[in-house]
This record gives structure tokens, sequence and C-alpha cells, in this order.
């Protein structure tokens, strides 16, 4: 009898966050999830916004996983994992690495002008 051990990059891959719950957070929580299980890569990047928190927590299958959320608030990121995990799954809320200003971050850069000739 063999059994299947995963590998740690398809453990990363699974995904408890649906396109269409990621959608309604930014309604009913406004929250917008940014890196789901992230890596320590991902969790030290400081090219993110200063809003965004690191939040680790309990999978369903006992895993512990770490997320980057942006929200204005701590309380409606522990509403948003309570809802969806239950009590005792939310192991802490750290500030995120981020150094970039909220309002600019992730914007298009602009169009070059075209010099005028004369």
């Amino acid at each position: 009898m063999t059994q299947k051990v995963q590998t740690t990059e398809e453990v990363m891959q699974e995904n408890y966050w649906t396109p269409s719950d990621k959608k309604d957070h930014k309604t009913i929580y406004s929250t917008e999830l940014l890196v789901e299980n992230c890596n320590e890569m991902d969790a030290t990047n400081p090219s993110n916004p200063t809003d965004a928190y690191l939040i680790t927590y309990r999978s369903p299958d006992g895993d512990i996983r770490r997320d980057l959320v942006r929200t204005a608030k701590r309380s409606r990121l522990f509403d948003m994992y309570y809802d969806k995990f239950g009590p005792n799954t939310v192991i802490s809320i750290d500030f995120g690495p981020g150094t970039i200003n909220p309002k600019l971050w992730n914007l298009p850069k602009p169009e070059a002008k075209k010099k005028r000739e004369r």
C-alpha cells in the first residue's frame, strides 16, 4: 500500500477562499485578500501597501497558514476569519511589511506624453 504525500507546493496551492468569497469580502467586510497562504518571501515583501495585515490562522485541516489582507480595521479582519473558520482559529494579526502608500499602491503607470515637434 502506498500513500501519496503532498509536496509543499501542493499544500501551498490549496485555496480556502473561492473567487466569489473574495468578491464578497470587499462589500461585506471591506477587506481585500492580497496573498492567500503566503510564503516567507511574500510575507516580507515591502512592495505591499501599508494598510495590509499578516494574519496567521489554523485551517480546517489543522495546518497553520498565513494570509496578507488589506483592511482599514482589524476587527473586520477578525470577523471575516471567524465567520469563515469558526472560533479558536485566528492565532495572530500583525502589521504587514508594506511601505507603499495605499492611495498609490497598484496604480497604473501614466502614459508617456509625446513630445511636440516644432
